[in-house]
């Protein structure tokens, strides 16, 4: 059993990290008071602005240099932020529907990405020449069992998106701007009666949201995948019911990714794992889904969301 561990784990890490961050940034957004189903559509739009900006710079940097990976990551996340404010204007500004606003945002994102992509390179794909690599952490790869599992083959974005998590948490729970966000998110009337802008902290909760989704969509491209598609396979929506099943906690959120990543991880990595071969095929494909929607079932009823989540809030009219 710990052999087979060992095996499919670096692989579930890596399924996890991009659903941890996109996770984290809708976690900021639904903190603040807004519902986000855009997730997906903010991860293609990441993928494509991160996969573009490294095709440009891959040429330009010295040899044996990452730097062109980490433009790409950054012109994801600037270009997420600045994509969001279409969610934030309408679900803030205009009061619309949030949830119709966040379909809309998944179907401009699939479809403007890939029209854009085409006229570049005449197929709609666009890919990079290499990503990170995966690398073993000195002295802590050494420990037993441990050190296998959690720090060999590892890539280094893995401990950038759990140094944001740490951060999250401190800025969420120790921070006047996280205690002012939360207050948003629950009581509204409240915040604004003491002086906080509602409006002012929902779209930096948006565009926080769309900054973090659009990163996890690069770290996509600069680790297993390697090339923009159009397509992120549906993991904003991953993200969002593990947001939901971590209870809008960012530790839980935390532990939510790492069973959907190992269930993915199943899914897609079954036939390296000789243990899992005798297993039917549909059965492992079909595995993470009916594994969330049991899980959802499971935590539905102690749902602690935001209060004010999803409610338009105009100052004019209370």
């Amino acid at each position: 059993m710990l052999a087979i561990l060992e095996q499919i784990f670096p692989y579930a890490i890596a399924y996890t990290i991009p659903l941890l961050i996109v996770a984290l940034g809708a976690l900021y957004c639904e903190r603040s008071g807004i519902v986000n189903i855009g997730l997906d559509g903010f991860m293609i739009v990441g993928s494509f602005a991160g996969a573009y900006a490294i095709t440009q710079f891959q040429d330009k940097v010295p040899e044996g240099s990452n730097m062109h990976l980490w433009i790409g990551l950054l012109v994801a996340v600037v270009v997420g932020a600045i994509f969001s404010l279409l969610h934030a204007f309408a679900s803030i500004n205009l009061s619309a529907n949030q949830v119709i606003s966040g379909t809309a945002i998944n179907m401009i994102a699939g479809s403007l990405t890939v029209f854009i992509a085409r006229a570049i390179t005449g197929t709609g794909n666009i890919s990079i020449r290499m990503g990170f690599v995966r690398e073993d952490i000195p002295i802590l790869s050494s420990i037993p069992i441990i050190g296998k599992l959690f720090f060999s083959n590892t890539y280094i974005t893995t401990w950038l998106v759990l140094g944001i998590l740490i951060i999250s948490v401190f800025i969420l729970y120790k921070t006047k701007f996280g205690m002012r966000l939360r207050a948003c998110g629950e009581n509204p009337h409240a915040a604004d009666a003491a002086g906080i802008s509602v409006s002012k902290m929902r779209y930096i909760g948006v565009m926080i949201s769309g900054a973090l989704s659009s990163l996890g969509g690069a770290i996509i491209i600069v680790t297993y995948s390697g090339e923009f598609n159009g397509s992120v396979a549906g993991l904003g929506f991953l993200a969002l019911a593990a947001l939901i099943f971590g209870q809008w906690k960012p530790l839980g959120i935390l532990g939510a990714t790492m069973f959907f990543g190992l269930a993915i991880t199943i899914a897609n990595v079954s036939g390296l794992v000789p243990a899992l071969n005798s297993m039917p095929p549909v059965i492992l494909k079909i595995f993470p889904y009916v594994a969330t929607l049991i899980a959802l079932v499971i935590f539905s009823k102690s749902s602690q969301a935001p209060k004010a989540s999803g409610e338009p809030y105009d100052v004019k009219r209370r």
